[in-house]
């Protein structure tokens, strides 16, 4: 159920056929993805999900792995409009990261919290407008997922077969219904899908 403040949580991330994102080198390894995420379709996803938010959630990993990467873009005039515009949009957001082990939080306008991702995300309901996204963050959309507190999913299927790596939708989840928001399909074979959680 959406929260008393219309407050929606949503999730992104990028999956391969076989459901997984990342591949078998580990959670570095984004070789069956990485192909596929600068195209038009993936960028304008993007675009799309961070439109309604006014907060981030995310896990440490990607907390610090974003830093390096999308600080700098937000500054580069010569960076597709789509990749400065998000990255103006994390750079300029709340941030909440999820870790047991930082004490600081690696950027500005960003607070550590040392918390369960389903209790976290249930208070950030509670009050403050705009959307939550769970930005590329899979252990805590799957802690989500398990709770049935993710209410929009951003997915970016893309045509490879990983084999073996993470994979986000795990046995064990609660059974739920979704219904397609947006799709779209890019020239190389990704899919853009959103689906809203039905309730």
């Amino acid at each position: 159920m959406t929260a008393p403040t219309g407050r929606l949580v949503t999730a992104n991330l990028a999956l391969t056929l076989d459901g997984r994102y990342h591949g078998p080198g580990g959670p570095g390894d984004l070789s069956p993805i990485g192909p596929y995420v600068a195209s038009d379709t993936a960028r304008d996803q993007m675009a799309r999900m961070c439109a309604g938010a006014t907060t981030a959630v995310l896990g440490r990993g990607n907390a610090e792995g974003f830093l390096g990467y999308w600080g700098p873009v937000a500054e580069d005039d010569s960076a597709d409009p789509r990749d400065r515009a998000y990255a103006r949009w994390l750079v300029g957001t709340e941030k909440v990261v999820l870790s047991t082990t930082l004490t600081e939080a690696p950027w500005d306008r960003a607070r550590v919290v040392n918390g369960p991702a389903a209790d976290v995300v249930a208070d950030l309901r509670r009050s403050g407008e705009g959307d939550i996204l769970v930005n590329s963050s899979p252990g805590v959309i799957k802690d989500l997922l398990a709770a049935d507190l993710v209410d929009r999913l951003y997915l970016v299927v893309v045509p490879e077969i990983a084999g073996s790596g993470g994979r986000l939708f795990e046995d064990g989840l609660p059974s739920t219904r979704w219904a397609v928001a947006y799709q779209e399909a890019g020239p190389t074979g990704e899919l853009a899908l959103v689906y809203d959680r039905v309730r």
